[in-house]
């Protein structure tokens, strides 16, 4: 019983430690593979001509640009940055965060990468892992956010985060009595015209 106690005690340690991230690496980096990094750039618009060029050759509609998933996408590359985890939960739990975006979380996805050096070698894997190429090619998405973030001393160096999510859903709410129907977008309400 006692074995099995300790032996429950080191796999729960042991699961703890790899949710924590990888320890950061230790005294002087490569000066090749830090130039290298610090060549890794994202351009969102060529993510967004690379992204529509695919949806349009699988017969898909156009995705644009969000500000707010833009910043989504970062906050959650700086996060895994900063936990050395290629993990959705690094920033929160995916659905508490697109919440807090204001995105309908029923229609949204999250593609995450950590090694690439480039936005195509990013998409690239996206569309070699079933699961990700799912995700670029959802039907009813119409807006992106990506972002990239670096360090050197952790596992992957280059740490990128694509969001993709369709249009707020128009909810109709039920009005105070007798002053009509409303509408609500997202979490702005608006009267309805």
């Amino acid at each position: 019983m006692k074995r099995l106690s300790a032996l429950a005690l080191l796999v729960s340690a042991a699961l703890l430690a790899a949710c924590a991230g990888d320890p950061r690496r230790e005294g002087p980096l490569d000066p090749r593979m830090v130039e290298k990094l610090n060549a890794v750039s994202l351009d969102p618009a060529q993510a967004g001509r690379i992204l529509n060029t695919y949806r349009a050759s699988n017969g898909l509609g156009p995705v644009r640009p969000d500000p707010r998933l833009m910043a989504m996408a970062q906050r959650q590359a700086d996060a895994m940055v900063a936990a050395n985890a290629l993990s959705h939960d690094a920033g929160g739990n995916f659905t508490a965060r697109i919440h807090a975006a204001g995105v309908d979380a029923a229609r949204a996805a999250e593609n995450l990468g950590g090694g690439y050096f480039s936005v195509e070698e990013a998409f690239d894997g996206w569309r070699k892992s079933p699961g990700h190429d799912a995700n670029l090619r959802l039907k009813e998405v119409t807006r992106y956010g990506i972002a990239l973030s670096k360090d050197p001393r952790t596992s992957y160096r280059a740490w990128w985060v694509l969001v993709v999510a369709a249009e707020p859903e128009v909810r109709r709410e039920m009005a105070a009595e007798g002053a009509g129907p409303a509408v609500s977008f997202g979490n702005n309400p608006r009267p309805a015209r």
